[in-house]
């Protein structure tokens, strides 16, 4: 059986984020513009002889979007976390929890679970995820592939 595969590249916005247990700077407080191929995959194209309608991807830039662009996302497991809680009501940062994590690695699994539950119900099942691969900048990306 055959299968198909498309691509769509999305800008997930500016982000400012830490990982607190990093030895280096990144457990200091910084930010990346990040960036994300998604690639679908299906075995049966829709009555349009596509993957995946395009136009529909709106709903999943859109929660890409709230999750990165101009927030600060901090780990769950911050020790800090309630800094970060008091600038957020305070108006300092839109604050973002993340639960597995801050590390580019973890960023593209939250990613690869959005876009897997949205591609699922966009689709009623018909498609999936194949891999995500988010850019925390042109040198430095990670992939998630379905497995």
């Amino acid at each position: 059986m055959a299968k198909f595969e498309s691509t769509k590249m999305l800008d997930l916005g500016s982000c400012a984020f830490r990982q607190p247990k990093a030895t280096s700077h990144c457990k200091l407080i910084h930010g990346y513009k990040l960036y994300g191929k998604f690639t679908f995959g299906c075995n049966k194209l829709d009555e349009n002889h596509w993957v995946v309608d395009f136009g529909g991807l709106k709903g999943l830039k859109n929660k890409l979007e709230q999750q990165f662009d101009h927030t600060t996302c901090i780990a769950a497991d911050d020790p800090e976390l309630d800094l970060f809680r008091t600038m957020h009501d305070k108006g300092i940062c839109d604050l973002r929890v993340m639960p597995y994590g801050t590390g580019i690695e973890r960023i593209a699994e939250w990613c690869y679970e959005v876009a897997s539950e949205y591609i699922e119900q966009m689709t009623k099942s018909r498609c999936w995820v194949e891999q995500v691969e988010i850019w925390e900048h042109e040198k430095n990306s990670v992939i998630i592939s379905r497995g």
